[in-house]
């Protein structure tokens, strides 16, 4: 167990540390736990082996203790230096009457007290001469007095915490989420309306100047025709520079001489 206990320390002063886990290390008595642990929160020794608990160090701030799987059968009083002491797993130890369990009267604070597989539980009215025994037990080998269910305190409080940390900050998040949405929104359907707008006027514009070349092509058209008909009319000059009529007439001329 020394081994151990210097191994989780991990060259720590003994007073630094909070929470110590030495389950499974084999020991029957305890051995490298000091006073010097003094801010000591939790301290774990499952399935040890220890069949004594003599020697077991003060810990004035020691809330939680496990101890279950040994092979203790007496010897509580021991820990009568954990004064601020909430949880004690004995599961699985050697515990036969409520005699052994006396000492724990000291422990004002105990709330959750775990005796499963002992044998003191097989004693008659074992639940209720517990619960009065110490007064200020709220569960009992994981139930209340009422037979309910024992709720992790400590991982209550941390969802808790945590719940309501997320629900707010989720909540303000999805807000900002919508307003951001409800202005992209306005603002494309606003943009919309004015490529929309934008685009009627110039197809209103194109359509306009369109009718206007087309009249200006028709004009023109209209006017070469005219001068055209005109010129036709009145004679112009053709490619050579001759007036049309009287190339006509010189045609007629030619054919009658050469008739006669």
């Amino acid at each position: 167990m020394e081994k151990r206990v210097a191994l989780e320390s991990r060259g720590r002063n003994p007073s630094q540390l909070k929470e110590l886990n030495l389950d499974n290390c084999r020991s029957t008595n305890i051995l490298g736990l000091t006073d010097e642990f003094v801010n000591l929160e939790i301290l774990s020794l499952n399935n040890v082996g220890l069949t004594t608990l003599k020697g077991f160090p003060s810990l004035p701030k020691l809330r939680k203790l496990e101890l279950s799987d040994n092979r203790i059968s007496n010897g509580l009083n021991f820990l009568n230096g954990c004064k601020k002491l909430t949880h004690l797993n004995l599961s699985g130890n050697k515990i036969k009457d409520l005699e052994t369990l006396k000492p724990l009267e000291e422990f004002e604070n105990l709330k959750n007290l775990d005796l499963f597989n002992n044998e003191v539980t097989c004693i008659e009215d074992y639940r209720s001469k517990v619960f009065a025994l110490h007064p200020s037990l709220k569960y009992l080998d994981g139930f209340d007095k009422e037979d309910r269910e024992a709720e992790d305190s400590d991982a209550e409080e941390e969802d808790e915490m945590n719940g309501n940390n997320d629900s707010e900050e989720d909540g303000s998040d999805v807000e900002e989420e919508e307003d951001d949405e409800d202005i992209s929104l306005s603002a494309v359907y606003n943009e919309n309306l004015e490529e929309s707008s934008a685009s009627s006027l110039y197809e209103g514009s194109d359509v306009s100047e369109e009718e206007d070349v087309d009249e200006e092509d028709g004009d023109g058209e209209n006017d070469a025709d005219g001068e055209h008909n005109n010129k036709v009319q009145d004679g112009e000059e053709n490619a050579d520079g001759v007036p049309e009529e009287s190339t006509r007439g010189k045609k007629r001329k030619h054919e009658d001489d050469d008739e006669n």
